[in-house]
């Protein structure tokens, strides 16, 4: 079946966690059905809430008599192991003729290039497309549909449309997320479960407190959004010209799911039918009823604010279709000699295999360290401390001001053998580009190369010639990820800030091109649209508190593991950093050994002097990476300790025993323990692929 309104196709696409859920809803009143296939999907973290192959043929089959579509998601960020069995599982894919994948790696439509597979491509959420030119860059590769970032208004949605003739899916109704599309990575660096590979723990759902200026704030639930519901604007979505409207659910159970597809499919069917006379309030009230949180329409008229978060449900901690606990309050990990050890004997190894292999990387010079800073004394600290390559932000933290032609200019006299590179924000409109644009036609003396953070970037500003870096947002985990960006001209990639150590190891083996990684520093591990700083401005204070770690005025959330800081950047947008520094220091060297090029320090939060002092400490240890232990141990934390970040986690895999925590940490905590007790649960293990 299909529907249409003055010619325009309207879609309405449902979920499917099982094949007996699939086989209800695709019976329905919907036109599509997307699920998950065993592996290499953003729903890792249930058993039994994906396909077997066998299943896949089975509902590609009953769609297709049915006159429906069937979508599989192939939408986590995939490792070296996943892009070994991805390629077998894609050609699986197409011979069962699915109607389309969703994807988020740029590794999945190389590989399609790779076969000759002629599989459509449907840009899965996770790929945060937020403007034309990265729609535009995506439809050279061959994508001919993107769900939107959750954060794109309806009428932005409609000029892409117009602009680049893509087709737009849109999600309509159920659980979203604070934070931007694939830009949340701290289940990651909390529990080392990836949020952009399925195996997100959400701590979003947590009940933090907050404080600024001294004071302490009430705020339950400050990250928890609400879920999404559209029932009574599907003109408006029409209107936008959305091709489908999507329903998330992948998890829901098949009574809540079909009844809900049913109401959505009958409304659709009232309007199309009878635009001018349609009720919107139809069935509306039972949507209510039966909901699982309360509701939202998120940005789709604008930026919500506050009404977008939920507080009435969320005290529970629950998993709704479930009842299982996500999870619960926990510390970052602390750096200790055990986690070192094993870091250093993995990049050893690593080292040991590539040599014997004769993997070479393109990379002919001594390592080179790096920094990204927030303000002119940053960076002047930073060129006088000799930094090899000086980042100018594009999200300047207030109360700093951005970086343009006058801060260029007064830093080029005096940045000697330094390379100035100029960031763009993570998350660019169209005044961005615009903005951009002017700035770099009329040429920028004193400037060297660009420091990119989405794949329209690369493709806006190629054009310039000046050489681009990718930055951590383009989130790199695999060789063929970074072949397809370096074919568009970026001549080095930041590896993805969520591998952890046998995922490092593996992209260190197969790179061939110079490799970045953040080594020190605190950095974002949520960037947001939400303002979390209008609940200092809403909620009235219940006590005085001041910050452990950094000043007043920065806010920060609090539970009893810790605070984190929260920055406001110029664009209006939050970012949550961690509250423990990563500090690589003492692996330094086995990471050069192994691979990395450039080492990067994320300094925007620290003073002039702490920046310069970490400068020091990094030079000497590249330059005799013998003192490494030395240096660490000399070096004392600014904010509130140390730690590995992902690399404190690896899978027990690599002649490692299966009993084993797959932590690095020689003793757990007690809420180690219990996340420990219940990882049978969470951890599933990716399904054979050659079945």
């Amino acid at each position: 079946m299909a529907r249409y309104f003055q010619g325009r196709e309207v879609e309405l696409l449902a979920p499917a966690g099982t094949f007996d859920i699939f086989d209800t809803v695709i019976r329905a009143n919907c036109d599509a059905v997307y699920f998950g296939g065993p592996g290499l999907n953003m729903r890792m973290m249930r058993k039994g809430y994906n396909f077997s192959r066998e299943e896949i043929v089975e509902a590609v089959n009953v769609a297709h008599g049915l006159g429906k579509k069937a979508y599989v998601t192939v939408n986590n960020m995939l490792s070296e192991t996943d892009v070994s069995e991805a390629g077998e599982y894609l050609s699986f894919l197409d011979r069962a003729g699915v109607d389309a994948i969703i994807a988020q790696d740029l590794a999945v439509p190389s590989l399609l290039r790779e076969q000759g597979l002629s599989l459509p491509v449907h840009a899965s959420v996770m790929l945060n497309v937020h403007n034309a030119e990265m729609v535009r860059a995506l439809q050279e590769y061959g994508v001919t549909r993107v769900v939107t970032s959750r954060e794109m208004d309806l009428q932005t949605a409609r000029i892409i449309q117009e602009q680049t003739g893509i087709e737009i899916e849109y999600f309509v109704h159920g659980d979203m997320c604070t934070v931007h599309g694939a830009n949340c990575y701290i289940s990651s660096h909390l529990f080392g479960m990836s949020s952009n590979r399925g195996k997100c723990l959400k701590p979003c759902r947590w009940d933090y407190r907050m404080k600024k200026d001294g004071y302490v704030f009430s705020t339950p639930y400050p990250l928890a959004a609400k879920d999404m519901n559209m029932y009574e604007y599907l003109p408006e979505l029409i209107d936008a010209r959305v091709t489908s409207f999507k329903i998330e659910g992948r998890m829901r159970d098949k009574a809540f799911m079909s009844a809900l597809v049913n109401s959505y499919g009958e409304a659709i069917d009232r309007y199309l039918d009878d635009p001018v006379g349609f009720d919107r309030g139809v069935d509306s009230a039972e949507l209510h009823k039966n909901r699982k949180r309360d509701f939202s329409t998120a940005y789709a008229f604008g930026k919500p604010g506050l009404s977008n978060i939920n507080q009435r449900y969320e005290g529970t901690g629950k998993f709704y279709s479930t009842g299982k606990v996500f999870s619960t309050p926990t510390a970052e990990r602390e750096t200790n000699e055990t986690a070192v050890g094993a870091v250093r004997e993995w990049l050893r190894d690593t080292a040991a295999e590539k040599a014997a292999a004769g993997t070479k990387t393109d990379a002919k010079t001594a390592p080179k360290l790096t920094v990204r800073v927030n303000n002119m004394a940053q960076a002047k600290a930073a060129l006088e401390a000799g930094v090899d390559e000086l980042f100018l932000s594009g999200d300047v933290l207030l109360p700093d001001r951005p970086f343009g032609r006058k801060e260029i200019a007064e830093l080029a006299p005096l940045k000697g053998d330094t390379r100035v590179v100029l960031a763009t924000p993570r998350m660019m409109n169209e005044i961005h580009f615009e903005q951009y644009d002017a700035l770099l036609s009329g040429g920028v003396p004193g400037l060297d190369a660009l420091l990119v953070t989405n794949i329209g970037a690369v493709r806006r500003f190629k054009k310039f010639g000046l050489p681009m870096i990718g930055d951590l947002s383009l989130n790199l985990y695999n060789h063929m990820a970074e072949s397809m960006y370096r074919e568009l001209g970026v001549e080095r990639l930041t590896a993805s800030i969520e591998a952890n150590l046998p995922d490092l190891a593996a992209l260190l083996s197969r790179t061939k091109g110079e490799l970045e990684l953040t080594v020190h520093g605190t950095p974002v591990v949520m960037y947001m649209e939400h303002d979390l700083y209008e609940n200092t401005e809403v909620y009235e204070p219940i006590a005085e508190e001041s910050n452990r770690y950094v000043r007043d005025d920065v806010l920060v959330l609090v539970t009893d593991k810790g605070e984190s800081p929260v920055y406001k950047d110029v664009h209006g947008r939050c970012h949550l950093t961690t509250a423990k520094e990563i500090c690589m220091l003492p692996v330094i060297g086995e990471l050069a050994a192994a691979g990395i090029s450039h080492f990067r320090i994320e300094g925007s939060t620290y003073s002039p002097e702490r920046l310069t002092e970490l400068l020091s400490v990094y030079r000497t240890a590249l330059g005799a990476p013998e003192r490494a232990g030395e240096l660490a141990a000399e070096l004392e934390p600014a904010f509130a300790g140390f730690t590995l970040g992902a690399l404190a986690f690896r899978r027990a895999d690599r002649s490692t025993p299966a009993n084993l925590p797959t932590t690095l940490d020689a003793a757990p905590s007690a809420e180690e323990a219990s996340e420990k007790r219940s990882a049978a649960e969470r951890e599933p293990v990716l399904q054979d692929m050659k079945g």
